[in-house]
């Protein structure tokens, strides 16, 4: 009889069982998923914005000045003649030549 008293005190309602789900859901959205979407707008925007002349870093760490730009790539010119075709997607920085 007791064990039945502390089962039928345990067992709330559905929303109520719910809730702590529901806050950890509003948690991760607000600290992990949200700044990473905004980081990747802010990326995007970014890379879209690329143009002849502005300094860039790759992702791998090199550091060159575009001198082409097409719709999904860029042209980098890192020095001494070395010209290398790339990405968009794969620039970790753009500082614009201004």
């Amino acid at each position: 009889m007791e064990n039945s008293f502390l089962f039928a005190q345990s067992s709330g309602g559905f929303f109520v069982q719910i809730i702590p789900l529901i806050l950890i859901f509003a948690i991760f959205w607000f600290l992990i998923i949200r700044p990473q979407q905004k980081k990747i707008k802010d990326h995007n925007a970014m890379v879209s914005n690329v143009k002849k002349g502005d300094r860039v870093v790759t992702g791998g760490g090199l550091i060159g000045t575009v001198t082409d730009v097409s719709e999904n790539e860029v042209d980098v010119d890192f020095g001494n003649n070395i010209k290398i075709k790339s990405l968009k997607s794969t620039l970790a920085d753009v500082k614009s030549k201004d």
